[in-house]
């Protein structure tokens, strides 16, 4: 069966979004990672598996990683999929509900379609909700030691889990070295999406990225999220904040107890059909 996808792009953070109603079956963790790989499928950071039936929301969303795991949340995720529920007309102008495995955010679509802002929920730095091992504690200035470098980090969750190490300087070397080990450190039971982070005043923070389940990324609403956190946490930016990824820029604003309201782009790519042959041909 052909499997109808719609591309967009927030930043260069790409996904797919595929209609549940179009498929036969469940996408297996297999179809994912053929889908989502770049040179065997159609390519993407991710696939956005919506609208599904919700009690608490206008609809729900399931997000996977390209290696097939499951995101709890992804900003740039739900920013892009809030453009597809406009675009379908299942949503207009009013903010909406929109339940992720990582709770409930609210959405707003604006200009045109080309902008969306999503009330994200709180940043926690409680070591139980992250998780990180060790007693139970907020997470802050811990050290820890990865590929013989030993690093200052903070750790918070947003929904899912974030490991963020401010730094003089960052670069997206960095992020490939020690991303990955990072992101399966016996610290962190469930993984870790992994920022490396330079504050550059009290308004702008720059960061590099390493997701969970996806590598290098050039842009992520809940790392900017959690990354902004954790900057306003250490007394170092005020509570408006432009995040700049590589992709571009992602605005952060930090209200009351650490609830945070996220502003970025949304762009489309394209919409097409997946031939079922590319599932003949195993990869990895």
């Amino acid at each position: 069966m052909q499997i109808a996808f719609t591309k967009y792009h927030a930043l260069g953070n790409d996904y797919l979004v595929i209609d549940p109603k179009d498929l036969s079956a469940p996408l297996t963790t297999e179809q994912v990672k053929t889908i989502c790989h770049r040179n065997f499928g159609v390519g993407s950071d991710g696939i956005l598996l919506g609208p599904l039936p919700s009690t608490t929301a206008k609809c729900a969303l399931k997000i996977f990683n390209p290696d097939g795991s499951i995101a709890e949340k992804s900003g740039n995720g739900v920013r892009i999929f809030s453009r597809y529920l406009w675009d379908t007309k299942f949503v207009g102008n009013e903010e909406f509900a929109l339940q992720t495995d990582g709770g409930i955010v609210r959405s707003t679509v604006f200009d045109g379609g080309k902008m969306a802002r999503v009330e994200m929920g709180k940043v926690s730095f409680d070591s139980e909700k992250i998780p990180v091992t060790g007693a139970k504690r907020e997470v802050i200035n811990e050290k820890i030691s990865v590929g013989g470098r030993e690093f200052v980090f903070c750790a918070a969750t947003i929904g899912n889990p974030h490991c963020v190490l401010p730094l003089p300087e960052i670069s997206a070397q960095l992020a490939h070295e020690f991303g990955p080990k990072l992101e399966v450190h016996p610290n962190f039971p469930r993984k870790t999406n992994v920022q490396f982070l330079k504050v550059i005043d009290r308004a702008n923070i720059q960061i590099e990225i390493w997701e969970r389940g996806a590598g290098y990324t050039l842009a992520s609403g809940s790392s900017s999220s959690a990354s902004a956190a954790v900057a306003h946490k250490l007394g170092l930016v005020d509570r408006k904040v432009s995040v700049h990824c590589p992709g571009g820029i992602i605005q952060i604003e930090i209200r009351d107890g650490f609830d945070i309201l996220m502003t970025g782009s949304v762009t489309k790519v394209s919409s097409g059909v997946i031939s079922p042959e590319i599932f003949s041909v195993k990869i990895g």
